[in-house]
């Protein structure tokens, strides 16, 4: 018979073993999952229209937001990238399609540089 019966402090002890990459990454997608995407301006069928020639034609990036909006009633995040192709029915831009009727607004996109501190 021991003095001292071991109490198993379960999760508990495990806590000192998480990394703090870990645990930065972690609280960093709660807060990206947290933002609010505001609902940009909607554009006319030939405002969108300039937009997707002109950057099929000098093949530079574009940020699509969808009409769609999710069960919380807000907006995803933009969808990003250049023209990988397209059709009578929409355009495919990073490895999905998206379709001319759900595309809400449209505009060419910066892409910051790794060196750009501001």
């Amino acid at each position: 018979m021991s003095l001292h019966e071991y109490h198993d402090r379960k999760k508990l002890k495990w806590q000192g073993f998480y990394l703090s990459e870990h645990t930065n990454q972690l609280t960093q997608e709660k807060k990206e999952r947290s933002f609010i995407w505001p609902a940009k301006e909607v554009m006319t069928k030939n405002e969108i229209d300039h937009v997707l020639y002109e950057a099929r034609l000098k093949g530079r990036m574009i940020a699509i937001q969808k009409e769609e909006i999710n069960e919380e009633g807000l907006y995803s995040a933009d969808i990003i990238g250049k023209i990988q192709g397209y059709d009578e029915l929409g355009i495919y831009l990073a490895d999905q399609k998206i379709d001319y009727d759900e595309i809400r607004h449209v505009a060419f996109h910066q892409q910051k540089k790794w060196s750009d501190l501001t």
